[in-house]
């Protein structure tokens, strides 16, 4: 099966898993890990998407291709998801990916990887939100974001972070500017040429998929395991 901006969607590499969020409450999600792993990417999707987003699938594909794995999750249940007001509710979508870095953290299959967020529209925002104050995050990137409605918490977020937006959407790219100077650790800004808001332009996907996944197998690194000089031999 292939998306609309020519790529295979990566259902094949997939592994169907349930994300818990209290209450015998659970969200569905996709998780893909490459043979080894440079670190685990949280997929944050913007109001009326969903862990099926095809962008999101799309960068999701290219990540794994550079060796990051990542977690596509719907950040709402279902009965949420029909809410408007929880749609746009950023401290209940960041404390839904703060749950699921939680349970990154103790799945087997995760807890020795450093976990990354990229967010998209609003999730970009709960990504931020959910970063802040956070050390376990190892990077963030935001495609098409919005920052701004992250607030005082830019200035808490010490993970590095990426902010990706089109040249063709400048209220978004005055917003970003603002935003990237609130920003409290190491940070950057890309301007993708042509690019609109939802990057549906020629290439421009790809742009994104490209420098997400440069910053996240620059920054999701694990850390060096300290060596320790052999004790003298007797003699």
């Amino acid at each position: 099966m292939t998306t609309a901006f020519g790529g295979p969607f990566p259902d094949d590499i997939a592994e169907p898993v349930q994300v818990p969020i209290g209450n015998h409450r659970w969200l569905p999600g996709m998780l893909a890990l490459p043979p080894v792993p440079v670190g685990v990417v949280l997929f944050a999707h913007g109001s009326g998407s969903s862990r099926l987003s095809p962008r999101n699938r799309f960068v999701a594909d290219r990540l794994y291709a550079a060796n990051v794995g990542w977690l596509l999750f719907d950040l709402l249940t279902e009965a949420e998801a029909e809410s408007r007001a929880a749609v746009f509710d950023i401290p209940l979508l960041a404390e839904r990916l703060r749950q699921a870095t939680g349970w990154v953290a103790t799945n087997p299959a995760t807890r020795h990887l450093t976990p990354g967020y990229f967010g998209a529209s609003t999730g970009a925002a709960a990504a931020l939100v959910a970063a802040a104050g956070d050390p376990r995050i190892g990077a963030v990137v935001s495609r098409g974001g919005r920052p701004d409605l992250a607030g005082a918490a830019l200035r808490e977020v010490r993970a590095p972070t990426l902010l990706i937006v089109g040249a063709a959407d400048p209220v978004v790219v005055s917003l970003n500017v603002q935003a990237l100077q609130q920003l409290g650790g190491l940070k950057e800004m890309v301007v993708v040429p042509r690019a609109t808001h939802l990057f549906e332009e020629p290439g421009t996907l790809e742009a994104v998929a490209m420098h997400a996944a440069r910053w996240f197998s620059r920054y999701l690194q694990p850390a060096a395991v300290p060596q320790f000089a052999a004790a003298p031999s007797a003699g």
